[in-house]
């Protein structure tokens, strides 16, 4: 008998194993929402399909033949099997468990993921979190990754997006180095200063700035190149020059005044910023281990949602 005849058959097992346990068409009829002569009917689909009678009918009462007996035991494991199947299947539903694989680029994952997640691990004690921390494109399917974070101003067609955190870009020096060198006014001042830029595409060294729809792009330089963020951090700690950052990687140190951001009239336009969406393919069924992840995120970075506020920078120089 081919795979796909057993299948067809599991539903007339199923009231097969009903009309068993009632002892009665009827009342299993009644049961399933099913009138008496249907469940006859599937009963003696199953009995064609084995080619052994399964029920001893009388007036009165029905009784398993032996070969139904033995039927009606592989039927009934059929039928727990199932319920047990539901049973996982509620469990997942009701309660956020299992291994869950999020990607995400490097800084980001670092510097604002990683701190957050002791917090979300003690409130889901049945969730172990896998982080894929890397810069290049996480697929959702050919990495086998639960959820994705990407940083852009437009999120991928075809995927569920919720935003977390406005992602912007610094230009910030030391006071130090601003003391010695001078504190550029204007992008076009950047030309006398040196500059900490990424350096992993031959159009890094260009910096784009905005204002008010005037556009204008300066060829910088400098004696340090790297492409990490935190790298070029402590690079204008060490009073190096002028480095571009997202605001999450330099936020601390603004605020303890160990560097200061200049040029906060313009908007520094690169690659690195926009939006950071949690990103999944679309579903009826989020699993719970997905949603809470979710939710925790987004709960933690509600404040960082909108665009930062380069008045605010401004005012601390």
């Amino acid at each position: 008998m081919g795979a796909n005849r057993y299948i067809k058959l599991m539903p007339d097992m199923a009231v097969f194993v009903r009309v068993v346990e009632t002892g009665s068409f009827s009342t299993a009829a009644l049961e399933l929402g099913m009138t008496p002569s249907a469940v006859s009917r599937q009963v003696s689909r199953l009995e064609q399909a084995l080619s052994v009678r399964l029920l001893e009918r009388t007036t009165r009462k029905l009784r398993l033949s032996e070969s139904g007996s033995e039927a009606y035991q592989r039927c009934l494991e059929m039928v727990n099997a199932a319920k047990a199947a539901m049973e996982v299947a509620d469990k997942f539903v009701a309660l956020p468990q299992g291994l869950l694989r999020v990607g995400m680029p490097k800084a980001f994952g670092k510097s604002v993921v990683t701190p957050l997640i002791p917090g979300f691990l003690a409130k889901y004690p049945q969730v172990d979190v896998q982080l894929i921390l890397t810069d290049r494109h996480v697929d959702l399917i050919n990495d086998d990754a639960d959820l994705v974070i990407r940083i852009t101003s437009q999120p991928a067609d075809g995927l569920v997006a919720r935003p977390l955190m406005s992602i912007d870009q610094v230009l910030c020096a030391t006071p130090s180095y601003l003391a010695q060198h001078g504190t550029p006014r204007q992008p076009q001042d950047l030309c006398g200063h040196s500059c900490l830029y990424l350096g992993e595409n031959a159009g890094d060294s260009d910096w784009h700035f905005m204002r008010q729809g005037e556009t204008t792009i300066i060829k910088v330089r400098g004696r340090y190149v790297v492409n990490h963020s935190e790298a070029r951090l402590e690079g204008v700690l060490q009073n190096l020059g002028i480095g571009c950052l997202p605001y999450f990687i330099v936020r601390n140190a603004l605020e303890q005044g160990l560097v200061k951001a200049v040029l906060t009239d313009w908007e520094f336009v690169a690659a690195y910023q926009g939006t950071a969406f949690i990103q999944y393919l679309p579903t009826r069924y989020l699993a719970p281990k997905m949603r809470v992840f979710i939710d925790y995120l987004a709960a933690h970075m509600e404040a960082d949602l909108k665009p930062l506020d380069r008045r605010r920078l401004a005012a601390d120089k």
